[in-house]
């Protein structure tokens, strides 16, 4: 074992992590950017080379044996590693040629980033930029993302974070609907009209019995997760709403209704990796977003 692993790919190891951290082949080939067939031949690979068996193989996917379990620090300390490798090498390139690995909101990513991006990439040809619509949390230090736009503040170590301001938050209704329906004047007629919530995602409920609204996942006749869907419902005419103004603010189709309502702002913030901040092409982007993003914000 000893000369199989000081001979062992990188990638067989990085592939080893993903599928043990997900639980499955589909689930690390999607974090990974590769294929679930190419996944299975190099845990498979992995596996001939250390001469142990890794995991399990069961029909809802794969469990570590107490051998894969052990192995599993090991090869999670790697990843950090190698993570850490590559990211003190990017921060020393002045070279503006390059690829920057960008994340934020599905919002944000659909309805405010484009023109944003347009501009980076008509003044930065060089520039390759990588967007991650996501609604979840992308690691800064496996290399995940260069950079990302949170609506929290980041607390992960060897993070730096400015915050750009805030997002502030409406209900809404699509002109066509209120204009059948009505507008209502209180909180309380807003609530005896359609709905459209989250499915599995509790803020709106939370958010309502916080202002003293005792209501449950079927006050929302239609309910969608996926935020920028959940917008276009709203616009579509399918009931009351909430959204972000910056988005709703040109959007001649929805108008909104209760605008004194307090609804908490949502706040932004831009974060990249310590190590990777006054890389050249990360630098430009990141002062290109500074400047570009807060005329959407409060």
């Amino acid at each position: 074992m000893d000369k199989a692993l000081s001979s062992l790919d990188w990638s067989l190891v990085q592939a080893f992590v993903a599928v043990a951290e997900t639980g499955s082949l589909s689930a690390a080939a999607r974090r990974l950017g590769s294929s679930q067939p190419t996944l299975g031949r190099q845990v498979r690979a992995i596996e001939d080379a250390l001469g142990v068996t890794l995991f399990h193989r069961q029909p809802r996917g794969l469990i570590l044996t107490e051998t894969g379990a052990a192995l599993l620090p090991a090869a999670q300390a790697m990843r950090q590693a190698a993570g850490q490798m590559a990211l003190i090498a990017a921060g020393r390139t002045e070279d503006l040629r390059g690829v920057v690995r960008l994340t934020a909101s599905v919002v944000v990513a659909h309805y405010l980033l484009p023109p944003i991006l347009a501009q980076i990439r008509a003044r930065h040809p060089e520039i390759e930029i990588e967007l991650v619509p996501s609604d979840t949390t992308e690691n800064l230090l496996f290399r995940e993302a260069d950079i990302a736009l949170r609506m929290y503040r980041p607390t992960q170590l060897d993070v730096v974070a400015r915050h750009l301001g805030d997002l502030e938050l409406g209900l809404f209704g699509a002109r066509a609907y209120l204009d059948r329906r009505g507008r209502p004047a209180t909180l309380d007629e807003a609530l005896t009209h359609d709905l459209v919530g989250y499915d599995r995602n509790e803020d709106i409920i939370l958010g309502l019995r916080d202002n003293g609204h005792v209501i449950d996942r079927h006050g929302f006749a239609l309910r969608c997760d996926q935020n920028a869907v959940y917008w276009e419902l709203v616009r579509a005419g399918c009931g009351l709403g909430f959204g972000q103004v910056a988005v709703a603010r040109h959007d001649t189709r929805v108008e909104r209704v209760l605008p004194d309502l307090p609804i908490p702002p949502l706040p932004v913030w831009l974060t990249a990796h310590e190590a990777l901040r006054n890389t050249a092409r990360l630098r430009r982007v990141w002062d290109m977003l500074a400047e570009g993003l807060p005329p959407h914000l409060a």
